[in-house]
């Protein structure tokens, strides 16, 4: 694939995952009490949905800007094993509900290998 395909697919990436994951972060702070109580059912600590809401938008923010990308897609990529364990696990519905949270863990995957460092040539 070419340099220029390349930086194209990864700007795409970008800009669709950053944008999502800035709107579900604003979801949920808009809704911050069934967010809370959605995670304390889980058997969370209601205070994680704080810290998730944040690192979504945060993580989304982090992908639009160059110097970041790569640090919020891993941050995200936690955020989101996180999510598909508790989709696996706790949430009724398991892995089949849990498919847009696999989906964006796979994106945000394929955006850190497309972003990653050239090679030096020698």
């Amino acid at each position: 694939m070419s340099a220029s395909a390349r930086n194209i697919i990864a700007w795409v990436l970008q800009v669709l995952l950053g944008l999502a994951f800035i709107a579900s972060g604003v979801h949920k702070f808009m809704d911050l009490p069934g967010t809370v109580s959605m995670f304390s059912s889980m058997g969370l600590p209601g205070a994680l949905a704080y810290v998730v809401a944040g690192a979504e938008v945060l993580g989304g923010i982090g992908l639009l800007i160059p110097r970041f990308t790569r640090l919020a897609a891993a941050g995200l990529v936690i955020i989101m094993i996180g999510a598909v364990v508790m989709h696996a696990t706790k949430i009724p519905g398991g892995l089949a509900g849990g498919v847009p949270a696999i989906a964006l863990l796979a994106l945000l995957l394929v955006l850190i290998v497309l972003r990653r460092p050239a090679p030096l040539a020698v």
